[in-house]
């Protein structure tokens, strides 16, 4: 049996970390009794311990000073909530260094660190646990990494950053500008000051990086994730999509072949009546398709105080009870480093392409001549508005399927006719 109480660390008291602070203390005869023996706050790393705060802590555990964690013997598992990979990094990894079990919801640093991480916590005889550094609330770490390893996954799909998709729900519901939302995202505290890595793909990269790893056992870092963002979307490209019958949803996929691994974050065009179209405002949704299960969709809370609560202490309640049950931490995850990761050009699918043409005789056929000299067939062509003083139309194309570096090279193309204006945006297309 292990000794009690089981000691926590916290790096961090942010919204999470406050969160997990409380639940500890408000739940405690409940965890206490689902581990064995009660879980004991008795350091928390923070900038200023001055700060008033809302929770209840116990005297004297606040510190600025990190080495009072590390060096803390009452601390069994380090629970790492600071965000961002500076230097979080350094902390987690000398926490496992020390010996410490570690949890974290740091979806950068496991993007980036995560197999070495993992790595090192094995030969220390710890663990590292992450659930909540995807998708918040909703389990899908656990699942991947215990249900359904018997199966050989396919694919992965998934609204993973909950910005964005509030941002895109507001734009296809209200015909919303994207500036206005992305405002009102930043006002209810959905979007951060500065929020460059939601609204261009950078965290949902993050995340599926670590999905990828996971699901395929290849070593896939976030360098190898294509992203786009969402800034190029207009109030148009809903309406058009809505009349084609698709909605827009910034989509993480990874798909493994005998070609190797290719993941990509980007804006794509989803049916109306697939249950991912459906998922709406704040929340995520993950779909594995395995070979045994077939399809499952996990979908809830992607983020939050209490859902990443929910999942931080899911894997605080794990360690514990195996340190009370005296159980060895499971061997660390058998990654390939020999899965080729694939090129995006290597993408095969349909596309959108909204264009502003000269609205004269014969633009539609110098289109298509460019589109079917790199072998691109077009599945329908409508002319949707048109601008009598600036002599101009909108064009909507939809393709058939094409090669992704056929499609760069049209965009390039199309770009340079005389009677191409602009080309207003390139969407793609995914149906399965």
């Amino acid at each position: 049996m292990s000794k009690s109480p089981i000691g926590i660390g916290l790096l961090g008291m942010g919204v999470v970390g406050g969160g997990v602070a409380s639940t500890l203390d408000q739940k405690r005869d409940q965890l206490t009794a689902l581990i064995g023996c009660p879980l004991d706050l008795k350091g928390v790393l923070v900038r200023d311990a001055a700060k008033p705060r809302a929770q209840k802590l116990p005297h004297g555990i606040l510190t600025t000073n990190a080495e009072d964690i590390f060096n803390n013997p009452e601390i069994d598992i380090v629970v790492e909530l600071m965000g961002g990979q500076d230097p979080a990094f350094d902390y987690i990894r000398k926490s496992i260094d020390q010996g410490m079990h570690v949890v974290t919801a740091n979806k950068e640093v496991m993007a980036r660190h995560g197999p070495d991480l993992l790595l090192a916590a094995q030969d220390r005889n710890v663990q590292v646990l992450f659930e909540a550094s995807v998708a918040g609330g909703t389990p899908i770490i656990a699942p991947l990494m215990r249900d359904l390893v018997a199966n050989e996954i396919i694919g992965i799909r998934g609204i993973i950053n909950g910005t964005t998709n509030y941002i895109l729900t507001r734009m296809a519901n209200e015909g919303a500008d994207f500036d206005a939302t992305l405002k009102d995202a930043q006002a209810l505290g959905y979007a951060e000051a500065d929020p460059t890595n939601d609204i261009e793909g950078i965290d949902a990269s993050y995340k599926l990086a670590i999905l990828a790893t996971l699901a395929f056992r290849a070593r896939v870092r976030d360098t190898d994730v294509f992203h786009e963002g969402i800034t190029k979307l207009t109030a148009r490209d809903f309406q058009y999509a809505d009349e084609l019958g698709y909605a827009i949803k910034l989509l993480a996929i990874a798909n493994s072949s005998e070609d190797g691994v290719q993941a990509r974050v980007y804006p794509a065009l989803v049916p109306q009546d697939m249950m991912i179209a459906k998922v709406d405002g704040v929340l995520n949704a993950v779909e594995i398709e395995a070979d045994l299960t077939g399809n499952l969709l996990f979908h809830g809370a992607g983020a939050g105080a209490l859902p990443t609560t929910s999942a931080v202490l899911a894997d605080v309640i794990d360690i514990a009870r195996n340190i009370v049950s005296s159980v060895a931490p499971p061997p660390s995850l058998s990654l390939s480093d020999d899965v080729r990761i694939r090129s995006m050009l290597e993408l095969e699918t349909r596309y959108y392409v909204r264009l502003t043409t000269t609205d004269r005789p014969g633009v539609l056929a110098q289109v298509g001549t460019v589109l079917g000299d790199l072998n691109i067939s077009i599945a329908s062509a409508i002319q949707k508005e048109m601008d009598d003083q600036a002599k101009q139309a909108e064009i909507v194309l939809m393709t058939h399927r094409a090669s992704e570096a056929a499609m760069q090279q049209a965009i390039q193309r199309l770009n340079a006719l005389d009677v191409v204006a602009e080309v207003g945006n390139m969407i793609r297309v995914e149906e399965w």
